[in-house]
């Protein structure tokens, strides 16, 4: 099989684990940065973005061809969109034309946009054309399959981490405080903001958050990806795990992250992660700040022993269910090759 991923090449971005394993599994893939080309335009200056927003930039006409032109030249027999935000539904069309296959996986919402970077009309425009969708969501697939009536499958986040940097992690002393890693709105600032108010001993990392909560006993600190963030997800007596407006009863890339990695993380109380994670002992839920604050008290007076077990379980938990992307690669081939015939 000859499979064209189109998304981001950034280091955050999941496409890569999906190019690494489908690669070890023997499919022909080739990579193609549609939403990276943007970000290194639209980051280059306040000219590029002032030409972006007054509609005068044409970056995604020059996306749009050199995906084309791509598609010519590998001559996939799938092409797999992550998002879709940089791709014209004309451009999918002219490849539907040549027989190949489309299939698209939305880390947010195909239906509703929480922010400038979550969705576009080309998304809108685009969901029919495509022969396979995959989202996080059963309410999304549940959505997708009667508005549109094309195969949606379930493919939840997960994560990666080697056994090297694993063990570099564990090495670590622990923080006896709260982190939140991961990058603000409105819902998130006004929550964290109240915790902080009742004292909790907060470190947030992300970008912006000096916009969001202001308070003496919270420390800021800038995005943190790799093996330095998977210490921070390590080391913190407890992670904060807040969903997004438009996903507030499913999941997100950080539920398996903290999993796979071993934290002890107290996150909103959703189906997804009671179904995921076993309550009380592999996970902690919260309903709201009363119960969040009551909780992360608990939490942060624990004995370092018990900490340790609730760690080791998270952890088996996420290799014993396959939550890893390895297999979740496994999974998403099985479904393409489905739409092969």
């Amino acid at each position: 099989m000859r499979l064209m991923i189109v998304g981001s090449d950034r280091i955050y971005a999941i496409e890569n684990f999906y190019v690494k394993y489908l690669r070890e599994q023997g499919v022909e893939v080739f990579h193609f940065p549609a939403q990276s080309i943007f970000y290194d335009y639209y980051q280059a200056g306040i000219l590029n973005k002032l030409f972006y927003r007054a509609g005068l930039s044409g970056i995604l006409k020059k996306i749009n061809r050199l995906f084309l032109q791509a598609v010519e030249n590998f001559k996939p027999d799938v092409i797999w969109v992550f998002k879709g935000m940089e791709i014209f539904p004309g451009s999918l069309e002219k490849v539907k034309e040549q027989a190949v296959k489309l299939v698209n996986f939305n880390g947010d919402s195909p239906f509703v946009f929480s922010g400038a970077g979550s969705g576009n009309s080309n998304i809108t425009k685009s969901t029919w054309l495509y022969d396979l969708h995959f989202t996080y969501n059963e309410s999304i697939k549940q959505e997708m399959e009667n508005r549109f009536g094309i195969p949606t499958e379930i493919l939840p986040f997960g994560f990666d981490i080697d056994e090297e940097t694993f063990q570099l992690c564990c090495a670590l002393p622990e923080v006896n405080r709260v982190c939140f890693m991961g990058n603000p709105d409105v819902f998130r600032g006004e929550f964290l903001q109240q915790l902080a108010e009742r004292n909790v001993p907060l470190d947030l990392y992300g970008n912006d958050w000096e916009r969001f909560v202001k308070h003496p006993g919270v420390q800021i600190f800038g995005p943190l990806y790799a093996a330095e963030g998977w210490k921070v997800l390590r080391k913190y007596r407890v992670q904060l795990n807040l969903m997004r407006p438009h996903n507030p009863e499913s999941h997100n890339m950080r539920t398996f992250e903290l999993g796979g990695v071993g934290a002890i993380q107290l996150a909103q109380d959703t189906p997804d992660h009671r179904s995921n994670f076993t309550a009380g002992e592999e996970i902690f839920l919260f309903t709201d700040v009363k119960d969040c604050h009551t909780k992360l008290q608990e939490l942060l007076a624990m004995d370092a022993p018990a900490a340790k077990i609730i760690r080791e379980k998270a952890r088996k938990r996420s290799f014993d269910s396959g939550y890893y992307y390895q297999a979740r690669a496994q999974h998403a081939l099985q479904k393409i090759k489905t739409i092969l015939g």
